[in-house]
């Protein structure tokens, strides 16, 4: 049993896959709480790019110098997983102002579901407010590893490209210069 004063809160997401803006959320969430528990949601209507162990591992990897982070996999609501961590406190990253009226309509739903549980919205900090794992996954086949580390650790990077390969430039095999005909 934790003593009365410890915090303990819980982060989800898809974290398919983990992006820097991720992990500037995990890192400053994890200096609020005495721990924090990565949550990598299952979700069966989607195809994702990793399989949930693969994205908990990814985490794993990249929180591993945080200290009271851990990482799991859960299935179901968000709510039930943050009382089965034994938290009260869910915190979701809000990227652009778009994402906060999704958000608030979450957080509204899970506070019927359980109005124990609060919701804290951490913003990205600016130089990630654009990043998504969808725009990873855009731009991955185009982007070299030095591009790509711009907006994923670079611990992914080699399983990022053992899906997604860098493909190489239609205009790679032309010469330099093209003389006129």
């Amino acid at each position: 049993m934790n003593p009365p004063d410890y915090r303990v809160a819980v982060y989800t997401g898809s974290f398919d896959p983990p992006t820097l803006g991720h992990l500037n959320v995990i890192e400053r969430a994890s200096r609020l709480v005495d721990r924090l528990v990565v949550g990598v949601g299952i979700n069966p209507e989607k195809q994702p790019l990793f399989s949930p162990q693969e994205r908990v591992e990814l985490l794993r990897q990249i929180t591993a110098p945080l200290g009271n982070v851990e990482v799991e996999a859960f299935e179901g609501l968000a709510v039930a997983f943050v009382r089965r961590c034994g938290a009260r406190v869910m915190i979701r990253g809000v990227r652009p102002l778009t994402d906060i009226q999704a958000e608030i309509t979450m957080m509204q739903a899970n506070r019927q579901l359980d109005p124990e549980v609060e919701t804290v919205f951490l913003m990205a900090d600016a130089k990630y407010a654009h990043v998504s794992s969808s725009l990873i996954k855009q731009i991955a086949p185009l982007a070299d590893d030095e591009a790509l580390a711009r907006f994923v650790p670079r611990q992914i990077i080699p399983a990022l490209r053992a899906k997604i390969p860098l493909q190489r430039s239609q205009t790679a095999d032309l010469p330099a210069q093209v003389d006129e005909i």
